[in-house]
């Protein structure tokens, strides 16, 4: 049996949802739950460990969901690649929606390699017999080693900026899949061919 473009189209569609809601979850979990659930210890660098190992077992299923997100986002560039030409507002929104998912992806790499940082500096001073004091894996107290509270200001950033693009990202792929309404499909084609 031949799959039809429909099909492909919904294949592409489901693929880029699951893995958009995998890294957008998954970064707000990150959040809201990881980072955070170190402040139940009493040790400041278990504090960081435990966030450490978390985000380690989680990064390859995250990475699964980006990859998913910007392939299926290609794939689905693809078919609508008409729709684009002729609907005033599409091309539009998926460039914009292209753009997020690479900034996305971008922040995500920069979050990770910021929890890698901390995580290499702490246990470095671990090492050297200082105290590793820090309120959870993202908030430094005024005992924090300097260069380890200067990566942890950089990761509380991006672990509030990895969701507020991967959210966009959904939000738009929310707008083309309503473009795809019969409706809206007439009123952009006719806003394309008679401009105000």
């Amino acid at each position: 049996m031949q799959m039809t473009t429909t099909d492909n189209h919904a294949v592409a569609q489901a693929v880029h949802d699951i893995g958009s809601a995998l890294w957008f979850g998954g970064t707000v979990m990150g959040v809201a739950g990881v980072n955070k659930s170190g402040s139940d210890l009493r040790e400041g660098i278990d504090r960081i460990r435990v966030a450490e190992s978390a985000w380690g077992r989680f990064g390859p299923v995250q990475w699964l969901g980006i990859g998913a997100t910007l392939l299926a986002g290609a794939q689905l560039a693809r078919v609508g690649g008409r729709r684009m030409a002729l609907q005033k507002g599409f091309g539009t929104v998926g460039a914009l929606k292209a753009g997020l998912a690479v900034a996305g992806a971008a922040a995500t790499g920069y979050a990770a390699y910021c929890g890698k940082m901390i995580g290499r500096l702490a246990e470095e001073a671990h090492r050297r017999g200082d105290k590793v004091e820090v309120r959870d894996a993202t908030l430094p107290t005024p005992e924090t080693p300097s260069e380890i509270a200067v990566w942890q200001r950089r990761q509380r950033v991006t672990q509030y900026l990895v969701p507020v693009l991967a959210g966009a990202n959904i939000a738009c792929g929310s707008y083309l899949v309503q473009a795809y309404r019969m409706g809206a499909t007439t009123k952009g084609v006719l806003r394309r061919l008679l401009p105000d």
